[in-house]
C-alpha cells in the first residue's frame, strides 16, 4: 500500500513539474467543453393482469310444492218469505148528471136608412176676354254675297296593262304500266349435265333427276290515264283605276244674316175666374144597429165525484239472511330455498413489475488550455511539437476540480419534461450563449433543460 502510494505521488510530482516548466514558457487559455457521458440504468413498468380465484358459493334456489290447504268461510244464504196484507184506500168515482142551463143570447143587427140632405158649394167660373198689346222682335235678315274658292278634286283615270298569266292547257294520256309476275318453285327434271369438279378440277357428268326450279309467273299489264301538264303563257290586259287630283276655282255664295228689330201686334186671350155659389142634394145612408134577444135551453152533462173505501190483498215478500259455515279444499304454492354449493371464479388484479433497461446521458464540463502567443492568437507549441494549435485537457488534482464536476448527476433516471415556459427559456438561454462569442467564458449546465432519455411506453 505503501509503494502504492509512494509511486503515486512521484508520479503526480513528476507531471506537475512536468506541467511547471511547460507554464514557465508558454500561455494558456482555458476553454470549457461539454461532453456527456452514457449510463445504462434498469426501471421498472408496472403491468396489471387478470387472475381468477376459484371460490365456493352457497346459493338459495327456490323450489315449489303444491299443498293442500282448508279454507273455511261463512256464507249468507236469502231466505224469502211471502205473506198477505190488507191495505184499504180511498177513491173517487164519478157520478154523471143531466141539468138544463139557460144560454140565451142577445143578437145585433144593423138596418140600413136612406135620405137626401142639400149641399151648397163655390165653383170658379172661367170668363175669356180678349185683348191686344205689342210685341218687338228681331229677325234675321238674310244678305247674299258671291265669291269664288280653288276646290280640290279627284279623278279616277282608266290604265291599261298587260299581265302574263299561266294556263295549264294538257289532257290526259294513258299509260301502259307492266307488273312482273310472281315467283315461285316447283318440282322440275332437270337433265343431266357435265361440270367442273372444283375439288379435283375434272369433268364430271350430273345425272339428271327432280329438283326444285324457280319459276316466275306471267306479267300483268295495267294502262292508267295521267294527267299530262302543258302550261302556256298567255298576255292577258287589266285595266286598273287611278286617281289623280284637279284644282278647279268654284264660285259660291255667302249668306249672311243682319239683325233687325220689327213691332207687332198680339191679340191675347185672359181668362178670369169668377165665384159662384151652386146648390145639390145629396143622398146620405144612415146605419142604425138594433138588438135582439133570443131565447135558448141546452142541456148539460155534469159528472160529480163520489167518495168510496175500497179493501184490497197485498202480497208482501220477506228476505232474511240466514249465515252458515263452509269448508272448502284450496291448492296452495309453497316455495322452499334449497342450499346449494357452487364453485364460481372471481376476478382479480394482479400488478407486476417489469424490468426495462435504457441508456440515458448525462452531462459533463471538461476544461480544455489552449495555448496562445502574447499578441493574442494560437501559438505553437514550445516544446518542439509542430506547428498547428492543440488542446490539451488540463490535469486538475481533486483538489483544485470545482464542485460541479465533483458532484454526480441529479438524476439516475430519466429526466421528467418541463413544461413550455421553462423550455422556452431554456433554449432562449441557450440561445444567447451560442451567439456571444467568447470561448474564455465557462459553460453552465441549467438543470431546467430537458436530457433526452428512454421513453416509458
Amino acid at each position: 500500500m505503501k509503494r502504492l502510494l509512494l509511486c503515486g505521488l512521484t508520479i503526480w510530482s513528476g507531471a506537475a513539474m512536468q506541467v511547471a516548466a511547460q507554464e514557465a514558457c508558454q500561455t494558456y487559455r482555458l476553454v470549457y467543453q461539454t461532453v456527456y457521458d452514457e449510463r445504462e440504468v434498469t426501471a421498472y413498468r408496472i403491468e396489471t393482469e387478470t387472475v381468477y380465484d376459484q371460490q365456493q358459493v352457497t346459493r338459495y334456489r327456490p323450489v315449489w310444492d303444491t299443498e293442500v290447504r282448508e279454507r273455511r268461510y261463512t256464507v249468507a244464504r236469502p231466505v224469502t218469505e211471502t205473506a198477505e196484507r190488507e191495505e184499504r184506500y180511498k177513491v173517487m168515482r164519478p157520478v154523471w148528471e143531466t141539468q138544463m142551463r139557460d144560454a140565451s143570447y142577445d143578437r145585433c143587427r144593423d138596418v140600413v136608412e136612406t135620405s137626401e140632405r142639400e149641399e151648397r158649394y163655390t165653383v170658379q167660373r172661367p170668363v175669356m176676354e180678349t185683348q191686344e198689346r205689342e210685341e218687338r222682335y228681331t229677325v234675321q235678315r238674310p244678305v247674299v254675297e258671291t265669291a269664288e274658292r280653288e276646290q280640290c278634286s279627284t279623278v279616277v283615270e282608266p290604265v291599261t296593262t298587260m299581265r302574263t298569266d299561266y294556263v295549264d292547257q294538257g289532257q290526259f294520256v294513258e299509260q301502259v304500266n307492266c307488273q312482273p309476275g310472281r315467283t315461285y318453285t316447283a318440282l322440275r327434271w332437270v337433265p343431266g349435265t357435265a361440270a367442273c369438279d372444283p375439288v379435283t378440277g375434272q369433268m364430271v357428268n350430273r345425272p339428271g333427276g327432280l329438283a326444285w326450279v324457280p319459276f316466275q309467273g306471267p306479267a300483268r299489264t295495267t294502262v292508267n290515264r295521267v294527267w299530262q301538264p302543258n302550261v302556256v303563257a298567255q298576255q292577258t290586259p287589266q285595266t286598273n283605276y287611278v286617281q289623280r287630283v284637279v284644282t278647279q276655282k268654284v264660285p259660291y255664295q255667302v249668306t249672311r244674316y243682319v239683325p233687325e228689330e220689327m213691332v207687332r201686334k198680339v191679340p191675347i186671350q185672359v181668362c178670369k175666374m169668377v165665384a159662384e155659389e151652386q146648390v145639390r142634394k145629396v143622398p146620405v145612408q144612415t146605419v142604425r144597429r138594433v138588438t135582439e134577444r133570443v131565447e135558448q135551453q141546452v142541456s148539460v152533462q155534469v159528472c160529480k165525484m163520489v167518495e168510496e173505501e175500497v179493501v184490497r190483498k197485498v202480497p208482501v215478500t220477506t228476505c232474511r239472511m240466514v249465515y252458515e259455515d263452509k269448508v272448502e279444499q284450496t291448492n296452495v304454492q309453497v316455495c322452499k330455498m334449497v342450499a346449494t354449493e357452487e364453485t364460481v371464479s372471481v376476478p382479480r388484479v394482479v400488478e407486476k413489475r417489469v424490468p426495462v433497461t435504457y441508456t440515458y446521458r448525462v452531462p459533463r464540463v471538461v476544461e480544455m488550455r489552449v495555448p496562445i502567443s502574447p499578441c493574442g492568437s494560437v501559438a505553437p507549441s514550445c516544446c518542439g511539437s509542430d506547428g498547428g494549435s492543440s488542446y490539451i485537457p488540463s490535469q486538475m488534482a481533486p483538489s483544485q476540480m470545482t464542485p460541479r464536476q465533483m458532484t454526480p448527476s441529479r438524476s439516475s433516471g430519466p429526466t421528467p419534461a418541463d413544461p413550455p415556459a421553462k423550455a422556452n427559456e431554456g433554449n432562449n438561454r441557450r440561445g444567447q450563449e451560442s451567439s456571444t462569442p467568447s470561448a474564455d467564458r465557462k459553460p453552465e449546465i441549467s438543470p431546467d433543460i430537458p436530457v433526452p432519455g428512454p421513453v416509458d411506453n
